[in-house]
């Protein structure tokens, strides 16, 4: 038997290496799943409703120069492709497998490509870990892995990539080439996503369907794009993190190149299970995936539409070389909206009146504003608009500007488009700007004509103004470094025979004496503290200490104190230390009965400062990460905490330091003095190092850290150190 064979001359050699500049960079693995030579399509169908026969027609129709290979044991022809009954009978190299066939058939054929060869398979097939069917989606991966292969999905509706007019989803067809990747772990999602691209007239350069991420998921994708020259945005639909490790260290490196735009799902705690069960992957808390996301340089959009709008606007329009933006409108009161607008998102506006003066005065009517806002009033004409607009263009201290419109009967529609395309035309590629008509039909068509023909206006200011401040947040990202996490000295060795010697005694957390000694090893400044074992040695601790003192329980059968009623403070003479002490014991005892209470750690009681808290764990999704916020008893009411993927360095730790709400009071508020941010800022560092050296501790929390006035020091009062215990997982 002799089987036609296939050479793949329309891509062949020419596809091994890649030009870039004037360099030639040689192919990657990688590089294959998104410029494949040649692809198979297992599961093809001559069947019209089938998922197999869309694909092949989509791969078609999108132009690809490949070869494509149908793939069915019932052999035949479709639309004009020869069906292969299996893949042994391709002559040719098979670089991507796309399998569409039921998820039972789907290891042997994983076999079968195996034997072939194939570079990457692309799994559409559902049923596997979604539903609860987990081992049999590792069964695939490890098969694949062990031959050299890799597995996009399962549960996905394909790829598209620009690079080489390849279109291997069941969607609707009709994608625009552009400069916009988007990587959806929604399959659903993602394919009304490739009809909504074509409304918006946004083009790609990539879509990819991840599902499941057996294997391939957001990080390996993402370092192929931070090299795609036709990519300049980046979107990303996340339901749930697997490796937040990698993730996060690959968005900040790509994040210097490149505009990321991120949608997350599961805000809420109904949301966050409703991802779970969709997708098999656990979805961290949405607090601590939107401060690392900030952390990363990533923008968090609210909505589909946001993203799309700071997608399309990111792609087409040149970074600013400054920060100050200049508003011209013909409407008071829609100018004063727009600088409340610039407020919200981190638009700084121009303010040098004199400068102001010398640009507007001349270009608009004599009972005009030039101040900024410049305000050309109601009865300008478009002649005004056109002057104002080029005035600021003109002017090298104004960075950008927002063009704003309300209708009047002064203006002509037709005239007012030609004029916007006009100065869009004139400010491409030298200085950002948005425009914003506001008023009846005829301004909602001109908006729409001109939205299709990619110049960026809205009939929203608030819009308008959200795509430039996305602009700017990413601007001051691209033309930051990265920061490299500072290391610290850690004895880490003695850190961990503490824990072992705890773990020895089958319990997961530390008492106060070893805590103290944790934290002499991270270089703490802790209050002087003895453990007391009964009443007597409390009194004589009291005394040694000086008063006044705090009391606190020791048990390894009580963790949060407070609760207990396991603490007394600002106990002043022997008298009050004989009361706490014998209240403590019965509320001990009442809060657990079967509690076995070592005795009572008497601690020096600390002056007043700023109560902060200060913490690390080993979270599910993104590995170590340290919080800092507002402490004291109630940060769990307050809840103002911000957070970083650890380790971190001293300017990122600043950053979260003026994350939170109450960063104000830290800086001084009514004739108070400045506190000690670099005491917390030093702390947070040496923990951050500690919760990602130390992988066996699971929770360290320093609450309160109280801080004083600036260069007096912080001081740890109280710590509390959990880890895993025998027989967890490290």
């Amino acid at each position: 038997m002799s089987f036609e064979c296939y050479s793949n001359s329309r891509l062949g050699d020419a596809m091994q290496t890649k030009v870039s500049g004037n360099t030639m960079k040689t192919r990657t693995d990688v590089d294959y799943l998104f410029e494949p030579r040649s692809v198979a399509v297992i599961g093809a169908s001559q069947n019209k409703a089938k998922i197999g026969y869309r694909i092949v027609e989509n791969i078609i129709s999108c132009g690809y120069k490949g070869e494509i290979y149908p793939v069915n044991l019932k052999g035949g022809e479709l639309l004009g492709n020869k069906i292969y009954p299996d893949l042994s009978q391709i002559c040719g190299e098979v670089d991507l497998a796309v399998i569409t066939i039921p998820a039972k058939l789907v290891f042997p054929a994983v076999k079968e490509c195996a034997e072939k060869g194939v570079k990457h398979l692309v799994i559409i097939t559902s049923g596997f870990s979604e539903v609860g069917h987990s081992e049999e989606e590792k069964r695939i991966v490890r098969y694949a892995r062990e031959h050299g292969m890799r597995v996009l999905g399962p549960n996905i509706f394909g790829i598209y990539s620009s690079a080489v007019s390849l279109d291997a989803t069941f969607g609707p067809g009709g994608i625009l080439p552009g400069h916009v990747a988007i990587i959806t772990q929604s399959g659903a999602l993602g394919i009304a996503m490739i009809g909504k691209t074509a409304a918006e007239s946004l083009g790609l350069s990539v879509l990819v369907s991840v599902g499941n991420k057996s294997d391939i998921d957001e990080s390996d994708l993402l370092e192929y794009l931070a090299h795609d020259e036709a990519t300049q945005v980046i979107v990303l639909y996340i339901e749930g993190v697997k490796d937040g490790e990698r993730l996060v260290d690959t968005l900040t490196k790509v994040t210097r190149d490149k505009h990321v735009i991120v949608i997350k799902s599961g805000r809420s705690k109904r949301g966050a299970v409703a991802a779970a069960s969709h997708t098999g992957s656990l979805a961290g808390a949405d607090e601590i995936f939107d401060s690392v996301m900030r952390q990363c340089g990533v923008l968090r959009a609210e909505s589909v539409q946001d993203a799309f709008d700071w997608a399309r606007f990111l792609a087409d329009s040149p970074l600013p070389k400054g920060k100050e933006a200049v508003i011209i409108t013909n409407g008071g009161g829609i100018g004063v909206m727009t600088t409340d607008a610039c407020e919200k998102y981190g638009v700084d506006l121009y303010n040098d009146q004199k400068t102001l003066k010398e640009t507007f005065s001349g270009v608009m009517p004599d009972f005009g504003s030039w101040k900024n806002p410049v305000d050309l009033t109601g009865q300008a004409t478009v002649r005004d608009y056109e002057h104002a607009i080029e005035a600021a263009l003109a002017n090298d201290e104004m960075h950008a500007t927002l063009a704003l419109y309300c209708e009047t009967a002064l203006f002509d529609g037709e005239e007012l488009g030609r004029l916007l395309k006009r100065e869009y035309t004139l400010y491409q590629g030298k200085k950002p700007i948005v425009f914003s008509l506001f008023g009846g039909e005829k301004l909602a068509v001109i908006t729409s004509e001109l939205r299709k023909e990619g110049i960026p206006v809205f009939s929203d200011v608030y819009d308008a103004v959200s795509c430039l401040g996305a602009l700017y947040r990413s601007w001051r990202n691209l033309s930051t470094p990265v920061e490299s996490a500072e290391k610290v000295e850690i004895d880490t060795g003695a850190v961990q025979t503490i824990l072992d010697r705890a773990r020895s005694e089958k319990r997961g957390f530390l008492l106060a004496d070893e805590a103290q000694k944790v934290a002499k090893i991270l270089g703490l400044s802790m209050p002087q503290s003895i453990i007391a074992r009964n009443l007597g040695e409390a009194v004589q601790a009291a005394a040694k200490i000086g008063y006044p003192v705090v009391m606190k329980v020791v048990s390894k059968d009580i963790i949060h104190k407070s609760d207990a009623g396991g603490v007394a403070i600002d106990l002043v003479n022997e008298e009050e230390v004989v009361d706490a002490y014998q209240a403590i014991m019965r509320s001990c005892r009442s809060y657990r009965r079967d509690a076995v209470v070592q005795g009572v750690e008497v601690v020096e009681m600390v002056r007043p400062g700023v109560e902060t808290i200060l913490g690390a764990r080993q979270d599910g999704s993104f590995g170590p990460i340290v919080m800092f916020g507002l402490g004291g008893i109630y940060v769990e009411v307050m809840k103002d905490v911000a957070f970083r993927a650890a380790p971190i360095g001293r300017k990122e730790a600043h950053a979260m330091v003026a994350d939170i709400r109450s960063y104000p009071l830290l800086l001084g508020v009514r004739g108070e003095k400045r506190k000690d941010i670099d005491g917390i800022v030093g702390v947070a560092v040496r923990l951050s190092n500690l919760i990602h050296r130390c992988r066996d501790i699971t929770d360290i929390e320093i609450n309160p850290l109280v801080v004083y006035n600036h260069e007096d020091g912080v001081k740890a009062v109280d710590v509390r150190i959990l880890f895993k215990e025998e027989g967890e997982v490290r």
